[in-house]
Parts: structure tokens; sequence; C-alpha cells
């Protein structure tokens, strides 16, 4: 690689960084345990490194969510999953630890829901809430078209609906 593209590919690798280590960060926390947060975005951070030519430019955010759920995927079969129902109720003292996001987490009629729907269901309704994903950057990560996501979204809606039925008005 010349100096300019190494140049190049720091470059964007840093503003990449800069964007989305947030977001790749509060992906894992919403999902684990907050200690193992930042290592596994670490981890996602150095596999688009290593891959940088394979991320598509101007759709880093969709490829860095499909990358961290295999990350997290892999990290599940290495280690025991805490349990929905051990999840404390006041992270960091505070409910939520400050951060309105995280504060859901700890309603439990909304923890028995998801847990009542299918893995998918759960990750597609997360990524739209929580990460907060278009149906465009949605289809990115799921590997499918835009109507697919849309469809999707829309069953996984509606059985959480069913799954919480007098709570629901998504």
């Amino acid at each position: 690689m010349d100096d300019r593209a190494d140049a190049f590919s720091s470059r964007w690798f840093e503003e990449t960084f800069r964007a989305h280590a947030s977001a790749i960060v509060r992906y894992f926390a919403r999902r684990g345990p907050r200690q193992d947060a930042d290592d596994l975005a670490a981890e996602v951070f150095a596999i688009a490194w290593r891959r940088r030519d394979d991320v598509p430019r101007g759709a880093e955010l969709p490829w860095l969510y499909r990358t961290a759920g295999y990350v997290l995927a892999n990290h599940r079969r290495k280690h025991r999953d805490v349990p929905v129902d051990d999840l404390p109720d006041h992270p960091s003292g505070a409910p939520g630890g400050g951060d309105p996001a995280l504060a859901v987490v700890t309603d439990a009629e909304l923890r028995g829901a998801l847990a009542s729907v299918s893995e998918r269901d759960r990750a597609i309704l997360l990524l739209h809430a929580w990460e907060g994903l278009s149906g465009a950057e949605l289809a990115d990560v799921l590997g499918i078209s835009r109507s697919g996501a849309d469809a999707a979204l829309s069953r996984a809606r509606k059985r959480l609906r069913e799954a919480w039925p007098d709570r629901m008005a998504v």
C-alpha cells in the first residue's frame, strides 16, 4: 500500500471511529454486561480496520452493526448469558444510569415481552428502536431488501404487540 492510500485509510478509519464508536458501545451495552461493551466494540473496529476495503463507504454504520451482531453471537457462544431477569434494576445507581435509552432495560414488562419474541424479531426491534436505524439501514444490516426489512419490522412489531397487548402502541 502506498503512503497516500495508507493516509486515506487512516483518515477514513479515524473519522468512522469518531462518528460511530459510541453507537457501537451502546449497542453492546444494551445487549449484555456493560463491562464487556468497550472490549466488544474494540473488536468490531479491529475487524473494520482489517476489512477496511470491504466496508461500504457511506454505509459504515450498518456494516458496523452487522459486524457487531456477529461479534456478539461469538461472544455469547464463549460466555454464559446473563438471564434477562437477572439484569440490575438500576445500573450505575440511577435508573438507566442517567441514559434514557438504558432506562428502558429496567422495565420488567418490556423485558418479558422482548424475551417472548424470537431472537430475530428482538434484533430487528432493537436495531430500529434503540439504534435508530432507518428502513434502508436495517435492510443493509439484515442483508435483505428495503421492502423485506420493512415487512420484517412490521411482523416483529405485531408479534411484540401480541406479547405485550395492553402496553404497546408501536
